[in-house]
């Protein structure tokens, strides 16, 4: 990076870039699964808590969006979620022979 007159950045930045932008991406729960294990992780709750920290003004922009109505778009995203959570409960309990 010296040599090239580039500031040095952490071989993570890039990944943390990666990870943004499949936060903007994804559509699903679905996508931003396979997202993060095209980066390696077999857990999307590493990808989470490593890179997905939510800036505090764009937390501020959630909470302002959360006062209006949703679209149905927006109830199809939350059934998404939901039929994704289902998926994975019973996969862990097929896992755990339960």
């Amino acid at each position: 990076f010296e040599s090239a007159d580039l500031p040095y950045f952490n071989p993570h930045s890039f990944r943390k870039t990666l990870v943004t932008l499949g936060q903007k991406i994804c559509q699903s729960p679905e996508e931003f699964k396979s997202w993060s294990q095209n980066l390696g992780h077999e857990d999307v709750l590493t990808t989470l808590y490593s890179y997905g920290e939510v800036q505090q003004h764009r937390q501020g922009e959630i909470f302002q969006q959360l006062k209006s109505p949703r679209s149905s778009s927006a109830t199809q995203s939350a059934d998404d979620i939901a039929q994704a959570v289902i998926k994975a409960m019973a996969n862990q309990s097929l896992q755990n022979g339960v």
